[in-house]
């Protein structure tokens, strides 16, 4: 399956909140900006880790007597979801690490 530049860019637009699709001038001036690719990537591992934290507590009052099995359920899902879509974003990364390595000059 093949990704376009602009797929990629709406996605990060989703995960980011944001439809609008940044032009090359705004993303040169702000090269630090925490709204760039990686500040998504600092807010999804920040947020992965979060909602592993969340299930993981769920889990400890749930083995306590104290939780709800469906609040451990939907804590555990949404935690491994989180963690699928960092490691799916990681490989993606890799891939495209590798791709320019690749490239000739």
């Amino acid at each position: 399956m093949s990704i376009g530049a602009l797929d990629a860019t709406s996605a990060y637009g989703r995960i980011l909140g944001t439809t609008k699709i940044p032009k090359i001038a705004e993303t040169e001036a702000t090269p630090g900006a925490a709204g760039g690719f990686g500040g998504m990537v600092e807010k999804l591992v920040t947020d992965a880790a979060s909602s592993m934290r969340s299930a993981e507590s769920a889990s400890a009052k749930q083995v306590a007597g104290k939780g709800d099995l469906i609040d451990v359920v939907t804590a555990v899902g949404a935690a491994e979801t989180a963690l699928d879509t960092v490691v799916a974003v990681r490989d993606r990364m890799v891939n495209a690490y590798s791709e320019i390595m690749r490239m000739q000059i």
